[in-house]
This record gives C-alpha cells, sequence and structure tokens, in this order.
C-alpha cells in the first residue's frame, strides 16, 4: 500500500472531530467499524440485534425503507468480490442510499494515485460512507484516521473481514438461539483467512469456544495466544464441534508449497458426508464462500442439511444494513421503527 505522507492537520483534527461525534447509537462504536477485535460483546450483541428487523426488508415486496435516503456511500474496492461488494450495494440500496462503485482496474489507483489520495478526492464530492476492501493489513484503519466520513473494512489482507463474521454469528445465533458456550471449529487455511481473525474474535466476546484445525503449515504461529485451541485432526474436529466454518485454501496468496495437493488436501482435511457421519445431526456447517467444491468441502456436505451456507448469504445483507444504519447514526433501539 503506497503510503503518503502525514496528512495535513486540518484533515486529522476533521477526523477526529468526526470520531468524536458519531459514536453509532447507544454501542458506542464510534466513527468506523474496522475490526472486531476490540468490540465488547454488548457491541456484538448489539449490532446481530438490530440486523434483526432488516432481515424483514429482504422479504418484502418492496424492498426499500428510506433509513438512508441522502447518504453517499463509496465502495472502493482495490480486490477482486463478488459476494461481499454485491451484499454492500443490496444493503445500500435497500436502505435508500446513493452509491458509487470504484475499483482498482480503470482507475487512478493503477496510474499510482495513492490511497489518501483516491479517498480526499471522493471526500471533496462531500460523501459520507466509504466501503473498502484492500489487499494491505490495517489500510481500513489507515485510510479511516485520516477521513472524517464513516469507513467500513470489506477485508483487508489477512487482517479482518468483520461484516464476514457478524454474519456468521447471526447465523449461528438463528440456528442454535444461542452463541454462548457453543464450540465452533475453524477448519482450513487460517493463515491466510482475515476471516477466521474476525470470527475468533467475534466469538470469544460472544461466550463461544473457539478451535481450529488444517495443515500445519497453515496454522498461524500464536494462535493459541488469540484463545483458540489448536485441532491437529479434522475428525478431532468435527466430533468437538457444534459448528464448523469451513474455509477455502487461499491459493492466490500463497507462494509456496503449503500442501502438497488439492487432493491431498481434501483427503486429509476436506469436510466429506463420510465424516460427517459420526456426528450428531445437529452440527451445522458455514462456509464464507466461494466455495472450492471438492477441495475443503464436498458437494453432498454443502448442499446437504446440515449446511447453513445460503442463510449465510441472506444474513449478510441484514447485518450490513445493521451496519451502515448504527454508523449514520441510528441505534438499536430505533431499528424496528425505520423498517416500519
Amino acid at each position: 500500500m503506497n503510503e503518503p505522507g502525514a496528512p495535513e492537520g486540518g484533515t486529522r483534527q476533521a477526523a477526529a472531530e468526526a470520531r468524536d461525534r458519531a459514536t453509532a447509537g447507544d454501542l458506542g462504536l464510534g466513527k468506523d467499524l474496522t475490526g472486531l477485535r476490540d468490540l465488547t460483546r454488548a457491541q456484538v450483541e448489539g449490532i446481530l440485534d438490530t440486523a434483526e428487523p432488516f432481515k424483514a426488508i429482504s422479504r418484502r415486496k418492496v424492498k426499500k425503507v428510506p433509513a438512508l435516503r441522502g447518504r453517499t456511500i463509496v465502495n472502493l474496492f482495490f480486490e477482486a468480490s463478488t459476494r461481499t461488494r454485491i451484499s454492500f450495494e443490496f444493503a445500500e440500496k435497500r436502505l435508500s442510499a446513493d452509491t458509487v462503485n470504484v475499483s482498482s482496474s480503470g482507475s487512478s489507483v493503477q496510474k499510482g494515485e495513492t490511497l489518501v489520495d483516491t479517498a480526499r478526492n471522493l471526500e471533496a464530492m462531500n460523501i459520507d460512507m466509504v466501503v473498502m476492501r484492500h489487499g494491505s493489513s490495517g489500510a481500513a484503519q489507515f485510510l479511516a484516521e485520516r477521513i472524517p466520513s464513516n469507513v467500513i473494512n470489506a477485508g483487508d489482507g489477512r487482517h479482518e473481514h468483520p461484516t464476514q463474521a457478524l454474519l456468521d454469528l447471526l447465523t449461528l445465533r438463528d440456528r442454535f438461539g444461542r452463541i454462548e458456550g457453543l464450540k465452533i471449529a475453524i477448519v482450513g487455511d487460517i493463515l491466510h483467512s482475515r476471516v477466521a481473525r474476525s470470527n475468533i474474535w467475534g466469538l470469544l466476546a460472544c461466550g463461544a469456544e473457539v478451535a481450529v484445525c488444517g495443515p500445519r503449515t497453515l496454522i498461524p504461529a500464536g494462535i493459541d495466544e488469540l484463545g483458540a485451541t489448536v485441532l491437529n485432526r479434522v475428525e478431532e474436529a468435527i466430533e468437538w464441534a457444534d459448528a464448523l466454518n469451513v474455509l477455502r485454501l487461499q491459493l492466490e496468496r500463497m507462494d509456496g508449497g503449503y500442501v502438497p495437493s488439492l487432493e491431498e488436501y481434501n483427503r486429509c482435511f476436506g469436510v466429506t458426508l463420510e465424516r460427517l457421519r459420526r456426528a450428531p445431526e445437529t452440527v451445522a456447517v458455514l462456509h464464507p464462500g466461494p466455495m472450492n467444491r471438492g477441495v475443503e468441502i464436498d458437494s453432498d456436505v454443502a448442499d446437504g442439511p446440515r449446511s447453513v451456507i445460503l442463510p449465510q448469504v441472506t444474513n449478510g445483507v441484514a447485518i450490513r444494513m445493521a451496519v451502515l444504519y448504527l454508523l449514520a447514526g441510528g441505534r438499536p433501539a430505533t431499528a424496528a421503527s425505520a423498517v416500519a
């Protein structure tokens, strides 16, 4: 990431003042949502509670409410994305916001413009929020400290993907009626996964137990210091867990031989129907997508009765509506009236 020199004092002061003003209603989220690491249980559960009434909007014939009418939101995606970008677009449009989509391909970024220069030019057009995905860890926080608009992290490098973790939490709560006390095993490429980190912090904040499982080459050193248990065999994870969150191999981030082959990975760590037969029928299977069928998960599992993958997609829109609503100054207590 190209980082310019220190921003002008006026810009930094404006960002600080905006951060002080915007406390996201009763939750005290602040101006931005760049991660879950520092959120309390009350804040995480407050976001989940706020998302509940927004679920109903997607089931209506007219899927729109005026909660963010007049607000302008820029979707700034420096990495390829389909599900997350479209989910945010649906959330924004269903709240009646005006949206602008910017990608690195074909933009001034390819001509050498820095991240902050891009954002400042957008700020000059009087935008209200930026939803950003970037390949560098910490990019969302870097931007949030330099512009007064709200910044939502849609994934930054290997760091965090907070709205994905929130929708996973909401899906688990829908399925089990609670999060506290659940045992959640995250299986797959933990090393390169921003989803894993956000899930660990969100789940632990809400009282769940978390384990990770995968090849040792894909388990980051010190993961136990985050509060997660390391399980060596996928069979052990399946027997232990109430739910499995299955992650794909992020081949685009790998620069070496982390696994012998995709076939070998499936043989040793793939979540297959054969392996799931040993688990209670209540075990749920999540996947943040995109899936590599036949590698980390078999099709008969992804499409089977244990799968909550499509409910995750549905909940993604509600969670992102809730985050947008809260950062725009909405309150959990008024969410129900906002969708009436």
